[in-house]
C-alpha cells in the first residue's frame, strides 16, 4: 500500500503557543497527533466529510521523536496497512518528529 501526504504549517500565532513553552515554544503533541487523525481519515475517506469527523479513533501507538517549533513546515505521510490500521509519519522537512498508528473505523 501507498502513502498519501499532507503538508501543513502551524502558525507561529497559534494559541498553543501561549502556554507550550513561554520563552522556547514548542508544538504540544496533541496537535501533531490531532493533524494526523485528520490526515488518515481523509486518506482513508478521501474528504474530510462532517460524519467522519465525529468518530473515535483509537490511538495504538505514537512517539514524539523531535520538538516542533512555530511555523514549521510538516509532512504527514499515511499508509493504510493490511491489519486495518493506519501508520503515520511526521516529518519536517527530512527530520522524522513524530510516528504512530492508528485505527479508525471503516467508511
Amino acid at each position: 500500500m501507498h502513502a498519501d501526504e499532507t503538508t501543513f504549517q502551524i502558525a507561529p500565532d497559534h494559541p498553543a503557543f501561549a502556554g507550550h513553552f513561554p520563552g522556547v515554544p514548542m508544538v504540544p503533541g496533541v496537535v501533531l497527533l490531532d493533524a494526523a487523525i485528520h490526515a488518515a481519515r481523509q486518506t482513508l475517506r478521501g474528504s474530510t466529510s462532517g460524519d467522519s469527523l465525529n468518530t473515535t479513533c483509537q490511538i495504538s501507538s505514537a512517539k514524539f521523536l523531535s520538538p516542533v517549533g512555530p511555523g514549521e513546515t510538516l509532512s504527514i505521510f499515511c499508509t493504510p496497512c493490511a491489519s486495518g490500521s493506519t501508520r503515520f509519519d511526521i516529518l519536517s522537512g527530512s527530520r522524522k518528529v513524530a510516528t504512530g498508528t492508528l485505527v479508525l473505523p471503516p467508511p
